[in-house]
């Protein structure tokens, strides 16, 4: 149970894990640290500006090191109706064992000349992730026996960039736009460019950074995201998990759950999202969990045409037939290693939130059925505590 220091700065910040979460301060002592390592980050907005912080986000950001072992990535996602204080939360654990590159970074902000063109690299889904001097890290130049990477594309760069802080993902810009990421089956998948056959310019690492370069809102980052992805073409990390994602993208007003996946030519993208209620909570445990799309519904939901095309190219769906599209159901490939790897998180997670609905805890096919809701309403007011303990759960 020995406590573990934090080492993460944005200006001022918090120096141990010993405190938790409540109005923006940790103050309650941690339960318990088991000896295995878990990496997390738990991302809390708040409204009020804190002068401390060199971003001036009104914003605080963990990345804490606890101590179970993560055998998945699950994102939380709670509006600012269903927490104590107001906040728009969302969180992320990161599965990356002993080969995922740890480091937190702080990326500037930057100005372009016109006609600048922004460099995309491969993600290694690894250390190193990034080795150069073109982003104007000090942390990514490169070091003894290090060679700088090279570009494979390039895409139009705007005038002007936010600053941000990244780890394997974007995580958090000045303007409070922050991802949680986590891994899902597709039933299509792509070749990066650069490898052979490779077609595909952006993995969801890319597209996460240039969100956080590019958006002041979570539902811009969303369509800056999708358009992209479906301009320059989506590849997947292509681990045991799947070669489609699904993120959750929160500001200090609002928050959507995203998922993309590469269209069947490996050159685009199929993506959807869907605004979370903002007195619901969400969970993401490496499955996509958006269901029945509505087109006609831009409040809450946004998607590429394709979304619909290639269903019906396929013969999945039939517009004739009077149902909205499933998208679980038509391009989810199903739980990644075993029944209940994924199902198992989802119902823990709503039933520590809405114990009274009494979900259930088996299912049959989580791909075909819908055991559990996209989201819901909890019980109770959340806190960071609440989503650190139900991350240790």
């Amino acid at each position: 149970s020995a406590e573990l220091p934090l080492h993460f700065r944005t200006g001022s910040f918090l120096p141990n894990l010993s405190r938790d979460c409540k109005e923006g301060r940790l103050i309650t002592p941690l339960q318990t640290l088991p000896h295995e390592k878990q990496r997390y980050r738990v991302i809390i907005r708040k409204k009020e500006q804190r002068k401390k912080m060199k971003f001036q986000l009104s914003t605080l950001s963990l990345l804490s090191l606890l101590s179970t072992v993560v055998d998945g990535c699950t994102v939380f996602i709670a509006g600012k109706d269903a927490t104590i204080d107001g906040s728009v939360l969302v969180s992320h654990s990161n599965d990356g064992e002993f080969t995922t590159d740890p480091r937190l970074v702080k990326v500037p902000a930057a100005d372009y000349a016109p006609n600048s063109q922004r460099p995309i690299y491969f993600s290694p889904e690894e250390y190193p992730r990034y080795v150069g001097t073109e982003r104007n890290v000090p942390e990514y130049f490169p070091k003894e026996g290090q060679k700088s990477f090279e570009p494979i594309g390039y895409i139009p760069q705007v005038s002007h960039t936010y600053a941000y802080l990244e780890q394997t993902y974007g995580a958090i810009n000045e303007k409070q736009v922050a991802i949680g990421e986590s891994t899902c089956s597709g039933v299509f998948g792509a070749v990066p460019l650069g490898h052979p056959d490779g077609t595909a310019l952006l993995s969801i690492d890319e597209l996460s950074k240039i969100a956080m370069e590019r958006a002041s809102t979570a539902r811009s980052a969303v369509e800056i995201m999708g358009a992209l992805a479906e301009e320059y073409g989506f590849y997947g990390a292509g681990s045991f998990e799947g070669t489609a994602e699904s993120l959750g993208v929160t500001d200090t007003n609002e928050a959507y759950i995203f998922h993309i996946l590469p269209d069947p030519t490996g050159k685009s993208a199929i993506w959807t999202a869907q605004r979370v209620p903002d007195h619901h909570f969400a969970v993401l445990a490496n499955i996509f969990v958006i269901r029945e799309v509505d087109p006609s519904d831009t409040d809450n939901f946004l998607m590429s045409k394709s979304v619909h095309d290639v269903a019906m190219d396929k013969g999945w769906w039939d517009p004739n037939d009077g149902k909205l599209l499933d998208f679980t159901g038509i391009y989810s490939d199903g739980e990644s290693s075993h029944k209940f790897y994924n199902g198992r998180r989802m119902w823990r997670s709503y039933d520590l939130v809405a114990p009274s609905l009494s979900l259930p805890y088996d299912y049959e096919d989580l791909k075909i059925y819908s055991p559990y809701p996209v989201s819901l309403e909890p019980e109770y007011k959340l806190s960071v505590y609440n989503l650190t303990t139900m991350h240790r759960d």
